[in-house]
């Protein structure tokens, strides 16, 4: 069996750092782990490509030589994945579809020519495809029924099927799942409230593997809640300190987790120790009445200006979520998050409007209140979106909140600001890599950098200060101090995109309730 392994297009994002990837050469920040375990899961027997068509699409060779597609994504990738169904359809090509978007909303798939759903974790329904497949079956829908997976017996991604050098990050995954129960959050409908976790062995096999690949820079461990089980966390790390020093810190890591890690100081050690270098936090909002009516209530126990500090000072770079527009919000959010993030200065501060994702907690709420606006039910966690509900206060008021906050966020001084006193704050790491001279690219990166903001920009006289405080004060986060100020390159441009298409939209929207009607049904 040969099997075309299709990766859909992503729109520009937060996350995509275009322009700063330009700078040295790469095209996406992140692979699709997703495919690279398929791949693993399926009869090593079978022939594999695979097309990230973010890196370069696929040829006509690749579909004539394909016997079976195999298509996965996410909500935000809708457009490129239900294009590719049908070009398949039009080939002649069998098609199975999997993956978060088609496993939450499986009917677009199916209406755009989908002959198998392989849905939920793979490690259960890929092996259902495998055998319909051997029985000649020529469609068919899979689904776990609930039962998860013991992610012990996932095996290796295939990580040789990438073009590694198209990538600024390579991504791995220790567990999933999450073990509290915000409202707004799909993780916890897909992957269920108790995380599951790989042995310390299977995450060593597969830095082991990209090691022999030759892979030596970043990698995002991707787990929903990296500290989901501390328990087992802390052993891997255990294990992957002794394992990265041997190899001589080969890689910088980073993850995503809740607030409450501030609290453990054995684990920010340990994380430490691994060579971990930033953390993604879901921050959410400053304000305490929105945390607890979503139910985000592990970041309303201790002061969240106070985490943030402790996670920065150990020697993490903190990265943070916000989100406007949840129910009973006062007027000035925006500004109330902006006024967070420069009292913490963190550097990168994601910022969105609230979607009611499909089957969350939320968008069966707001379902029983009437409140999804007609067709757009499936939300869009995209940062271009409208709220995909009718809010409380009138959604005018929190778009032009939104787009202020967004904008002045990425100021150009500002950021650069955060970025020096974040960097300023943070503990170097203790990890002893072996001296690697630059190579042409990334001093051409460098070279361009200074030029654009110490020299072009009005920020020319701040960059300069703050360049040399970094080498004076604190020169052993240096390398990362730059590297945070080249993603402005991407945000100054980006800012434009989030408001000019906001704005777009905006203009488009027909209120379909009363802001009073609305509180009224939300008081409830």
């Amino acid at each position: 069996m040969r099997v075309l392994l299709l990766y859909p297009l992503f729109p520009k994002s937060f996350w995509s750092f275009d322009k700063a990837l330009e700078l040295v050469g790469r095209k996406v920040s992140l692979p699709p782990l997703s495919l690279t375990t398929v791949a693993a899961i399926l009869p090593q027997t079978w022939e594999f490509r695979l097309a990230d068509r973010n890196v370069r699409y696929e040829s006509d060779a690749d579909w004539y030589w394909a016997d079976l597609v195999i298509i996965s994504g996410m909500i935000v990738q809708k457009p490129d994945m239900l294009y590719l169904i049908e070009s398949a359809k039009r080939r002649g090509k069998p098609v199975a579809v999997g993956g978060p978007y088609v496993t939450s909303v499986p009917e677009a798939a199916q209406g755009a020519g989908a002959d198998f759903l392989v849905l939920d974790e793979g490690e259960i329904t890929l092996p259902m495809l495998v055998e319909a497949l051997e029985r000649g079956e020529t469609s068919g829908v899979f689904r776990a029924d609930g039962e998860k997976p013991a992610v012990t017996d996932t095996p290796v991604p295939r990580f040789d099927l990438l073009e590694l050098d198209a990538y600024g990050d390579m991504s791995v995954q220790f567990s999933r799942g999450c073990p509290f129960q915000c409202e707004f959050c799909d993780i916890i409908v897909l992957y269920g409230r108790k995380p599951r976790t790989k042995t310390p062995a299977q995450l060593l096999a597969e830095l082991q593997a990209l090691y022999d690949l030759g892979w030596r820079r970043s990698i995002f461990v991707v787990d929903d809640n990296f500290i989901g089980n501390k328990r087992n966390v802390k052993l891997m790390l255990k294990e992957l300190a002794p394992w990265m020093a041997a190899h001589g810190f080969p890689f910088t890591l980073s993850t995503e987790a809740s607030v409450d890690l501030a609290q453990d100081q054995e684990l920010l050690d340990l994380m430490i120790a691994a060579n971990f270098t930033a953390v993604f936090l879901g921050i959410e909002t400053p304000d305490t009445d929105s945390l607890a009516l979503t139910q985000k209530f592990q970041n309303t126990r201790n002061s969240l200006v106070e985490a943030v500090e402790t996670i920065n000072r150990t020697g993490l770079r903190v990265m943070a979520g916000f989100i406007i527009g949840f129910d009973g919000e006062k007027p000035g959010a925006g500004d109330r998050i902006i006024d967070f993030v420069e009292a913490t200065a963190i550097p990168q501060a994601l910022f969105s409007m609230l979607q009611a994702l499909p089957n969350t907690a939320l968008w069966h709420r707001l379902e029983k209140e009437g409140r999804l606006r007609a067709g757009d039910g499936e939300a869009n966690i995209h940062q271009t979106t409208l709220t995909n509900f009718v809010p409380t206060r009138p959604l005018e008021e929190i778009a032009q909140e939104y787009v202020r906050c967004f904008w002045e966020l990425y100021e150009p001084d500002r950021y650069l600001a955060r970025v020096y006193r974040h960097f300023l704050a943070m503990q170097p790491s203790p990890n002893k890599k072996k001296f690697k001279l630059p190579g042409l690219t990334d001093i051409r990166a460098m070279v361009t950098i200074c030029w654009r903001q110490g020299i072009q920009r009005s920020t020319r006289v701040q960059f300069w200060q703050q360049f040399f405080a970094i080498l004076r004060q604190n020169p052993g986060v240096f390398k990362h101090y730059l590297t945070n100020c080249a993603l402005l390159e991407h945000f100054i441009d980006y800012r434009e995109i989030v408001r000019d298409e906001i704005y777009t939209k905006l203009a488009d929207y027909q209120p379909e309730e009363s802001t009073e009607k609305v509180a009224a049904i939300a008081g409830k």
